[in-house]
């Protein structure tokens, strides 16, 4: 007789809401955060000003790099779920040290992912909305777009979900038939330019691959739903899977289509703020543009959404392991959501692109600063996850020679970026960005310094937190082992759990 209970313990341990999300509601938490609608609808013109007639190209080069740091991935999400998402996969593969590496950087992510779609939000809105003579400040659109996402995440993680699973399900299927549209006009020809890379430098396109990046950014926060999730050993990892290639076959296609109908227009991709809605009008179907520019607009707030539920699920569980104050790690009574940790991440998310307003900073500039700064949080997780996979297959004897070589190309892959973001002073092929991209990797770099330095002193204060750490981490993997399909003699009674238990002072 084979015991069924092992797709996951029945209840949540951490007093989220268990077992409520189905597969469709945990891919649309990662497609939420990724946003594709956003990049067609607006955003494009930011990447081809760095990569030009590579763009596609930078896409196909992320979407494989990423692919294979989602097998990395899902070498855990197999085996283990939780709140903790990569923070807690990496601490049991490389240790507390690297978790909090990760777990610092994960927040930094989703929170200026956040931060740089709520921007492109209140532009997005004020661009729109000027259209019919009506004006707000940024400072007016940036509050109203943090305050409704905070209440849909602080209240209910499925309708969080559900709204995030319908506005970018609509907004995608619209831009593929404006896309399909503009082709057509075209009489579905060829971009010579393009397919041979006509001015492209390989600096440009791996400098292009940052806000790549930052495109397939958040394709891994499904895993942040490991208590709400039903199944989630086999739901989180398709949705990592399928996130990150559906996303890549998008960008690719529409970034080619784009590109190809701003060719004969006269007017530069890189300096309009609504290209599709722009190309809609030149091949008179304006009406068909106005509708994409809605539904982006909803994208935008759906990727703040869908960033604001990932970083406040990985605030609560480095709370709940002593590295934050414990109200953080407090699920609330009723709604089963960490709403403590949303409140602080909405704030945060609201406070710093308002901050930056203040010095009369444009907002589309703005996305792209606090984007370039979202990557580098990213690339650095997906490194760490890549190295950690093979050590933690090694740890349980599962390693085989071709995970090793899965490994070596998620690291080589998300390496790319690396250097097109810093350059090589001097060369031509990977030249230094310009200011102030120039000068952003050194500030994440300075942001990990003193995070990762003030760990170090809670260390020397509390020994015994880093012991709690892996106690706490052990268990949540523990959960699911005692749960794995195993022939028991026929008559006898389910398997014994193994519940997470905090430790008193937790």
């Amino acid at each position: 007789m084979v015991n069924q209970s092992n797709s996951k313990p029945t209840r949540s341990t951490h007093g989220l809401k268990p077992d409520c999300l189905p597969f469709g509601e945990v891919l649309a938490q990662s497609f939420a955060v990724i946003a594709p609608t956003t990049i067609p609808a607006s955003n494009l013109g930011l990447i081809v000003a760095l990569a030009g007639s590579g763009t596609w190209l930078s896409f196909l080069i992320g979407m494989v790099g990423l692919m294979f740091v989602s097998i990395n991935i899902n070498q855990f999400a197999s085996r283990s779920a939780s709140p903790g998402s990569l923070y807690s996969y990496i601490a049991k593969g490389l240790g507390p040290t690297a978790g909090v590496v990760c777990g610092w950087s994960l927040v930094l992510a989703y929170l200026f992912t956040g931060m740089s779609v709520l921007c492109g939000f209140a532009n997005f809105s004020d661009v729109l909305l000027g259209h019919l003579g009506i004006h707000f400040s940024a400072i007016t659109w940036l509050t109203l777009g943090a305050a409704i996402a905070w209440y849909a995440a602080y209240k209910d993680i499925q309708l969080s979900a559900m709204a995030m699973l319908w506005m970018e399900g609509a907004s995608i299927v619209l831009i593929l038939v404006l896309a399909l549209i503009i082709w057509t006009h075209t009489g579905f020809a060829l971009d010579w330019s393009q397919l041979t890379l006509r001015d492209a430098t390989p600096g440009g396109v791996t400098m292009g691959l940052v806000l790549v990046l930052f495109a397939f950014s958040g394709f891994e926060s499904a895993t942040s739903l490991g208590d709400e999730a039903k199944n989630p050993l086999r739901s989180i990892p398709r949705a990592v899977v399928g996130s990150a290639i559906m996303a890549g076959l998008f960008f690719i296609v529409t970034a080619y289509i784009e590109i190809l109908g701003f060719s004969s227009t006269g007017t530069s991709i890189t300096t309009t703020e609504e290209p599709l809605g722009f190309l809609a009008h030149q091949v008179g179907v304006g009406f068909l543009g106005d509708l994409v520019a809605f539904s982006a607009l909803f994208s935008f707030f759906a990727c703040v959404l869908g960033s604001i539920n990932p970083a406040a699920r990985v605030f609560f569980t480095m709370a709940r392991h002593g590295l934050f104050p414990s109200m953080l790690g407090e699920a609330h009574s009723f709604n089963r959501t960490p709403h403590v940790a949303v409140s602080l991440c909405s704030l945060l998310m609201f406070l710093v692109p308002a901050g930056l307003s203040l010095f009369h900073i444009p907002l589309f500039a703005m996305m792209g600063y606090l984007g370039a700064i979202a990557s580098y949080g990213f690339l650095t997780v997906y490194i760490l996850i890549s190295v950690a996979a093979p050590v933690y297959l090694a740890q349980i004897n599962k390693l085989r020679p071709r995970d090793v070589v899965f490994s070596v190309m998620g690291v080589g892959f998300m390496s790319l970026p690396v250097l097109g973001s810093v350059g090589i002073p001097g060369s031509n092929l990977f030249p230094v960005p310009e200011a102030p991209y120039n000068l952003l990797p050194y500030l994440f770099l300075l942001y990990l310094a003193i995070t990762c330095g003030s760990f170090i002193v809670q260390r020397l204060r509390s020994p015994r937190m880093v012991s709690v750490m892996e106690r706490n981490i052990n268990e949540i993997h523990e959960r699911f082992t005692a749960f794995e399909p195993v022939v028991v003699p026929s008559g006898t009674g389910p398997l014994p759990s193994s519940p997470f238990t905090l430790p008193p002072d937790h």
